[in-house]
């Protein structure tokens, strides 16, 4: 099973980026999706999360309105629209796979991406 996350970078404060996560060696329709973000010295926490058909998702308090969690189960591969991007954004964002009919919010995912750097300069 391979996860692999791209897309990130450095943009100014305000700016959009978009994150890009492929998927291999699993049954991708099968598996509930999510991002997740860690910051130094911080905890690894959820971003968003989707649910098979994509048709349910939920964000963290701090990113809704900003972000949007999408996914193609054709190309096996889920997205994350950044927009308004703010410093307390930076981190290190893990895309995620858990075996799950519903979204799931937790943290007990089964396979994990590499993660791609994010930096929002002010």
């Amino acid at each position: 099973v391979q996860l692999q996350a791209s897309g990130g970078g450095s943009v100014q404060a305000g700016g959009s980026l978009r994150l890009s996560c492929s998927v291999s060696g699993l049954a991708f329709s099968n598996y509930a999706m999510g991002w997740f973000r860690q910051a130094p010295g911080k905890n690894r926490d959820i971003v968003a999360a989707i649910n098979l058909s994509g048709d349910y998702t939920r964000y963290a308090d701090s990113v809704k309105g900003r972000f949007t969690i999408s996914r193609d189960n054709a190309k096996h591969r889920v997205y994350l629209a950044m927009n308004s991007l703010k410093p307390e954004d930076t981190a290190v964002y893990y895309c995620a796979a858990v075996d799950s009919r519903a979204l799931y919010l937790g943290s007990n995912y089964d396979y994990w991406g590499q993660g791609t750097q994010v930096t929002v300069s002010s």
